[in-house]
Parts: C-alpha cells; sequence; structure tokens
C-alpha cells in the first residue's frame, strides 16, 4: 500500500485533487486536501477538503448532502497530485450542474465523442433555449403526452424492423427510440446516472443470484 508520507505537498500543506465520477467518467471538481482531510477522507471513505478561502477542512456534502463516496485515490507520476474516482449522491458544483466544469471554451467538430451524456445535456438546452424550428423544441412545447406516443410509436418500429431481421433498419429505429427516450428523461427530470445505477444494481443482484446457483444455496 502506498504511503501518504511519500506525497509531495505543497508549501502551504496542500496537494490538488482532480475527483472524476467513477460512471461518466467526467472530471467533476478539482479541489485541495492537505495530510488531515486526505487522512479522513480515506477513513471514511468520503471526500473531504482543505478550503483554501475559508482555510479549514470541510467534509463535501456535509450540508447539502451530496456526499462523494471514494472509490480509488491515485498518486500521479511525480507525487504531487491526486485523482479521485467517486459515486456522487448529487451535483458536484455548488450552482447544482453535475460537474464544476460546465462552461466550454472550445471543442472540435471532427474528434469529439458521441456520449448519451452530451445527447441528454444538448436535450437539456433544447428545454431550456426551446430554439425555434427546432423538432426537439416542439416535442417539449407539445408535453409528456405527445412524447409517450411517440415512444410507442418508435417501439412499434423497432418490433418490425426487428421482426424483419432487418439489422440496418433496426439500428435507425432504436436510435430514434433512445432519441425519443431521452426526451422524455429530461422532460420527467431522470438523468443518464440514474439509468446506470439502475442497470449497475441489476447487474449485482444478477451476480449474486448467479452465485447462488453455483453454490446450490
Amino acid at each position: 500500500m502506498f504511503n501518504i508520507d511519500e506525497l509531495k505537498f505543497d508549501e502551504k500543506g496542500l496537494i490538488p485533487a482532480i475527483v472524476v465520477d467513477a460512471d461518466t467518467k467526467k472530471v467533476l471538481t478539482l479541489a485541495y486536501m492537505n495530510k488531515e482531510s486526505l487522512k479522513i477522507s480515506m477513513e471514511k471513505g468520503l471526500t473531504c477538503f482543505y478550503s483554501r478561502s475559508r482555510q479549514q477542512l470541510w467534509l463535501k456534502g456535509e450540508t447539502s448532502g451530496n456526499y462523494q463516496h471514494i472509490v480509488s485515490i491515485t498518486a500521479d507520476c511525480d507525487k504531487d497530485a491526486l485523482t479521485v474516482v467517486v459515486k456522487k449522491d448529487g451535483p458536484a458544483c455548488h450552482t447544482g450542474n453535475d460537474t464544476c466544469f460546465f462552461n466550454e471554451v472550445w471543442q472540435s467538430d471532427e474528434l469529439s465523442e458521441f456520449s448519451t451524456e452530451g445527447l441528454y445535456k444538448l436535450l437539456e438546452g433544447r428545454k431550456k433555449d426551446l430554439p425555434e424550428g427546432s423538432y426537439t423544441t416542439y416535442l417539449f412545447e407539445k408535453g409528456i403526452d405527445k412524447i409517450l406516443k411517440k415512444i410507442g410509436e418508435e417501439c412499434t418500429e423497432v418490433i418490425i424492423a426487428g421482426k424483419a431481421n432487418d439489422k440496418a433498419e433496426t439500428i435507425y429505429e432504436v436510435a430514434d427510440l433512445m432519441y425519443h427516450v431521452m426526451v422524455m428523461m429530461v422532460e420527467m427530470g431522470i438523468s443518464v446516472a440514474d439509468i446506470k445505477n439502475e442497470l449497475a444494481s441489476r447487474h449485482v443482484i444478477d451476480k449474486k443470484v448467479k452465485q447462488e446457483k453455483m453454490t446450490g444455496n
């Protein structure tokens, strides 16, 4: 096990800690720890930082309830910075945003990867701004009943394409279905993380059932 005495804290006794979401792999925040807050983090399994502005320790989530449960803590090659992988109970940012890093400065259209989280964020923007001429705007303006009707229609299209064993058409229709389901999620305030957490809990249950069958219990 790595000895934290080997870490290189700066002249103020601090070390930067980059907090990363275990599920989405997004950087949530950049905070600072001293040796005491690091020890508390390791003992409690919850992120504890040192506030440079208040000059005191603060356990993330102590007042907001948005605790960060630590999966792992890793030091870099120079041992003067940390990455802290967490599972969070709520938004990481005091603004209510999922991550503190939400002000996009620049992004390459060619190199940026598609993600469900990115699509969800785009749909949230559509709901907030309601740009004229957007199909997504039309769905949000019509409301949940229209959205659910479209989901029903797309389900039928997926079934028809699947029954015909048409792979290309099925992929197309599944994409349509996923889009409309995500519109519904935004409308209802259901996040991508909510779905991932639900699937993860089912994986644990499935694993337990499999183990029980193997042991005969």
